[in-house]
């Protein structure tokens, strides 16, 4: 949509998952336990997210680059792929000093998180695993 020499851009990223992790952690300890634990990691998801947003919110760059890997870590141990490589590309623009390049990885990886946080609850229930 254009309007006044102003494009408007809607990005559509197509999420990489990868179902291995997360059937590895059904297989090794039982549906039930299994639900807990990859429940939690999805709250951890969510609540690094949030913590992350109030940081860069406020400017404070002090340990962002710690959370950002901690997201990338409990990301990658979902198979969540697509969170945990744009987390490490948001730490790689820290690592850098370029401010332009982590805001637009930094709105890349909330669209990310977002879907990958939505699609977790669009999949069917995870005991049929």
């Amino acid at each position: 949509m254009q309007a006044d020499n102003v494009v408007r851009l809607c990005p559509l990223e197509r999420l990489r998952q990868d179902g291995g992790p997360i059937a590895t952690i059904y297989r090794n300890l039982g549906a039930e336990s299994a639900e807990r634990v990859v429940t939690r990691a999805l709250g951890e998801v969510a609540l690094t997210m949030a913590g992350l947003a109030t940081q860069v919110q406020a400017h404070d760059l002090a340990d962002l680059a710690r959370h950002l890997r901690r997201l990338q870590l409990i990301a990658e141990n979902l198979g969540m792929v697509s969170l945990s490589l744009v987390a490490g590309d948001a730490r790689s623009c820290l690592a850098s000093g370029d401010s332009t390049a982590f805001a637009a990885v930094w709105a890349r990886l909330i669209r990310i998180a977002e879907h990958s946080l939505a699609l977790d609850k669009a999949l069917p229930d995870r005991s049929l695993l």
